[in-house]
């Protein structure tokens, strides 16, 4: 990959896309992780207005420190960068007292790490819509087109994608190019979507390599020629594929027979 040529692709296209929409900006939550660093980056090397900001909901530490150091860095790098930051632990509180009878024991957990995801989304949008900005995605390819790592309506809410395109490898091969921080270059990827610090592969089972692997032979493989660890990362990756085909595709529409109306 030529990742100047790729950075340089990027950044005109946010650039064309924000000019056609008649809006004004972009606006990105910062996670400390790896995709939303370099997603912010491309933004602010278009010269446009630009919003980041973290939203910690009782996140590790560790993620709010790194996630406010890019902002400080990007701030101090871009004149056309502003920062800020908004606590939304306090909101999801008093949304989890609410909802605290409402789910089956074996879902709960998962469905409020969702709402967490989703409290995000809504700030993000309430902000956008101040300041006519467009909520600009983080995802990349294997995340969003492969196992759909992410919340239908969280952080897959967003008005543009522009490095959905990217495998997670890539994504790290340009964060190395922009000169990202080196304490997110170096930490391993998390939703930040749990009060403990598990990582994406604990959650998966596989890492990112492994499932972009799986993603790039899938359906065109002899099972019997796989090893037993290729075996389980294709089971893996078909599973998750497979749940998430509702996040995927477009929502389906009840097509009514033009004799019914």
């Amino acid at each position: 990959m030529n990742s100047q040529a790729v950075i340089n692709y990027i950044v005109d296209w946010l650039s064309q896309y924000l000019n056609n929409s008649a809006q004004k900006g972009f606006v990105i939550g910062v996670s400390g992780g790896i995709d939303s660093a370099v997603t912010s980056t491309l933004a602010a090397m278009t010269g446009k207005s630009v919003l980041v900001l973290d939203m910690p909901i009782h996140q590790q530490e560790n993620q709010i420190t790194r996630a406010r150091e890019h902002m400080n860095w990007l701030v101090n790098k871009f004149p056309n960068v502003k920062s800020t930051s908004i606590d939304l632990t306090s909101t999801f509180e008093t949304i989890s007292v609410s909802l605290s009878n409402q789910n089956l024991e074996n879902n709960k957990f998962l469905a409020f790490a969702n709402t967490r995801s989703r409290l995000r989304m809504v700030t993000l949008y309430h902000l956008a819509t101040l300041h006519g900005y467009l909520v600009t995605g983080t995802g990349n390819k294997v995340e969003d087109f492969g196992v759909g790592f992410y919340t239908k309506y969280g952080d897959g809410g967003v008005d543009i994608s522009p490095i959905a395109d990217l495998m997670k490898t890539e994504v790290f091969t340009l964060a190395k190019e922009l000169g990202i921080i080196s304490s997110i270059q170096s930490a391993k990827p998390t939703d930040g979507l749990w009060e403990d610090d598990r990582s994406d592969e604990d959650q998966i089972g596989a890492t990112y390599p492994e499932l972009e692997w799986a993603m790039s032979v899938c359906k065109k493989l002899n099972m019997n020629e796989l090893s037993a660890r290729e075996k389980e990362v294709l089971s893996i990756y078909e599973k998750f594929n497979k749940v998430a085909q509702h996040k995927m595709n477009p929502i389906p529409v009840c097509l009514i027979p033009v004799d019914l109306k």
